[in-house]
């Protein structure tokens, strides 16, 4: 079972939706961050009003109305500005890292981007910038940290996928590259590191309130798609507090959501199934993006 009180933890993509979640609660659970984004600016601001909000809970009132504080919260080591896109913005952020001489124990892979489009209409270095970010970046993190990982005989790497990760839905076609690529990755990862008692987590939820929702759309499908209904949304604490659940029990493969198991389970046995009924539900609506 992994143990997150203590652990130093990277987590990429930290000013994001799920990236804010995970800091929220990591904190709670005791643990050492080590947060980063493209823009430090936003980051450090959005993680000051976090460790503020934390903070302020970590304190509560007995039945005399006297003030007691609660067990102890985590602590941020450092927020790091690093632009995942690029290899050398990879290695960047690993010898940043490196230099704060604090072993991380949990690498969390949670930056992401998404773009909404039929392939032809997507431009190119919108879609090749997306599989620098979601599928390349987690490859070259983990592959360094890994190696430290193994020296140490400990440690743990978690990439954040997506259903579309099991289901490519049309208008998503790279997106699903990306993430069906992150999925094999980690299982191959899985395999490589598990005899050096180091962990590998996959996480793929559905439809979550992030700000991916808000992706650039492109072309035909952008002009016929339609609002997500709100029903199909999750709230992103309660897709991180399963994704927390998964790492502490070393699971593999996570999903940390009810839709997100039943559309997995039709996938595996009842393709058809799920074949028709997204067919059904293309009618009703074009849009959608699942991270």
């Amino acid at each position: 079972m992994t143990q997150l009180s203590q652990a130093v933890i990277l987590i990429t993509g930290a000013s994001g939706g799920f990236g804010q979640e995970l800091t929220r609660q990591l904190l709670k659970a005791n643990s050492r961050l080590i947060l980063t984004d493209i823009d430090e600016t936003v980051l450090r601001q959005r993680v000051a009003t976090i460790q503020q909000e934390v903070s302020d809970r970590a304190t509560c009132s007995d039945d005399t109305g006297t003030e007691q504080l609660s067990p102890t919260t985590g602590e941020v080591l450092a927020c790091l500005g690093a632009d995942l896109a690029t290899k050398e913005g990879c290695e960047t952020l690993y010898h940043q890292v490196k230099a704060l001489d604090t072993p991380v124990d949990i690498l969390i892979n949670n930056a992401g981007i998404g773009y909404f489009g039929r392939v032809d209409e997507v431009p190119a270095t919108k879609w090749e910038l997306l599989m620098q970010v979601n599928l390349l970046s987690p490859m070259r993190l983990s592959s360094l940290f890994a190696a430290d990982m193994i020296t140490r005989r400990q440690g743990h790497i978690v990439n954040i996928s997506s259903l579309a990760g099991w289901v490519a839905w049309r208008g998503m076609s790279y997106y699903s590259t990306s993430k069906f690529g992150l999925r094999g990755f980690s299982e191959g990862l899985f395999q490589e590191v598990k005899d050096y008692n180091v962990q590998v987590t996959a996480v793929y939820p559905f439809f979550s309130r992030t700000p991916i929702l808000n992706s650039e759309r492109y072309g035909t499908f952008a002009e016929n798609s339609q609002e997500i209904p709100d029903s199909w949304i999750t709230d992103p604490a309660d897709i991180m507090r399963a994704t927390i659940q998964g790492i502490l029990r070393n699971q593999l493969h996570v999903f940390p959501d009810r839709t997100a198991k039943i559309v997995h389970l039709l996938k595996r046995y009842f393709p058809q199934l799920l074949d028709w009924i997204d067919i059904v539900l293309t009618r009703r609506s074009n849009s959608g993006y699942s991270k």
